[in-house]
């Protein structure tokens, strides 16, 4: 009896490498390089639309000095925005972790290094008047220098998951139930050491390795509720809803222990609304967020703080009576937008790097970058032969 239980508590993973099965069929579609998962985008895109709603939210009323009706939506989502974000960030660990370090660190690591030194300097270099203004040179250059160990504003979710993606590399031959018990205590315990990556790790690291270890359970979990009665789901996520917004207002939802199990039951409530509205108008609507969430992620805060004050300014100077509430979905709708028109228009210009990580930013072995230098003079070498133009 106690090897069944035994076995029944260990997380099946789906192996990776040449041959690797694709997840469940549900909600899968081709989009641009390779198959994706439509539940999964609009779980992410869920998630990044509750995290703009969320700072641009408070910005606006500490701005005004009043409470947006925004906020109930944001505290009721608190158990489950961030952790569904990190669980979702680890399901497809399972393709690479087996990796060479060289290649795991270009893609898992260096990938999210690369986007955060280029938009923290971005970012603080945009406020740099205000900074300086406010601290003086001297105190804006220790903020910068500072943000390379404690991650500047929205930015801190890419900088702790590259943390997160070494941590689970070097622990891959631990049993997977002993780290998923291990992670569970560092929650509980919540130690406040004052070292931002050592608290962040210990509070939300459960969350992301879930993602990893658990992930042919949650993608087999959205199979069932894709041959679930429509009708079923709708009142399970209805009952859930009115239970999880108790269990914040009541303070339950933040007790130790309790509010890992909380934060479980949201994720499965959004994995369950993620696939219900698959192909509905939302759905297509959160999963292309969810598909651009990193370039939201980036440039949010820019153009979300820049709307905020345009409107405030507006609104004061003419008397527009805005108020705190379409001040601040004018401000969420700015975060988000804006971005992904950014995004489309820089796609072919220089300024694409914004976006996408040039090949002089990847990590890659001697042999490849030869290989490329002997392509390149091949190519040339072709221009010159025939005129100016290299054979198809």
């Amino acid at each position: 009896m106690l090897a069944r239980w035994r076995n029944s508590f260990q997380f099946v993973t789906a192996p990776s490498g040449p041959g690797t099965a694709h997840p469940p069929v549900a909600g899968r579609t081709a989009h641009g390089r390779g198959l994706r998962v439509d539940w999964v985008d609009i779980a992410k895109g869920l998630c990044i639309v509750l995290v703009v709603m969320l700072h641009a939210t408070l910005g606006v009323e500490k701005a005004i000095g009043e409470t947006s009706t925004l906020s109930a939506i944001i505290d009721w989502a608190k158990p489950f925005r961030m952790p569904d974000f990190f669980l979702i960030s680890g399901l497809f660990l399972a393709r690479r972790i087996d990796r060479p370090w060289r290649s795991y660190l270009d893609s898992k690591v260096m990938h999210f290094v690369y986007f955060y030194v280029l938009w923290v300097n971005i970012q603080l270099g945009l406020k740099a008047p205000h900074f300086i203004g406010e601290l003086g040179l001297a105190g804006f250059m220790k903020l910068y220098l500072s943000s390379y160990i404690i991650p500047f504003s929205s930015l801190w979710f890419i900088y702790i998951l590259a943390i997160y993606f070494v941590a689970a590399k070097l622990i891959a031959g631990v049993p997977k139930t002993i780290v998923f018990l291990a992670a569970a205590a560092m929650h509980i315990a919540v130690p406040e050491t004052g070292i931002f990556a050592l608290d962040q790790f210990s509070e939300r690291f459960i969350f992301f390795y879930t993602g990893y270890a658990a992930a042919s359970y949650i993608f087999s979990f959205a199979d069932r509720i894709a041959k679930t009665p429509e009708l079923l789901v709708g009142v399970a996520l209805g009952c859930w809803g009115v239970a999880n917004a108790w269990a914040v207002n009541s303070g339950i939802a933040a007790l130790p222990a309790i509010d890992l199990v909380v934060s479980f039951i949201g994720i499965a409530a959004v994995v369950t609304f993620a696939v219900a509205i698959l192909q509905t108008p939302l759905g297509n609507v959160l999963a292309y967020c969810g598909r651009q969430s990193i370039t939201i992620y980036l440039a949010f805060a820019i153009f979300m703080a820049a709307a905020r004050q345009v409107l405030l300014k507006l609104d004061a100077k003419f008397d527009l009576g805005l108020g705190v509430d379409l001040i601040s979905i004018a401000a969420l709708a700015a975060g988000i937008i804006a971005p992904l028109i950014l995004a489309w228009m820089v796609k072919r210009t220089p300024l694409a790097f914004l976006f996408t990580r040039p090949d002089a930013f990847r990590l890659k072995d001697a042999r490849q970058r030869l290989g490329q230098r002997a392509n390149k003079r091949l190519a040339a070498l072709s221009c010159d032969n025939n005129g100016g133009i290299a054979p198809a």
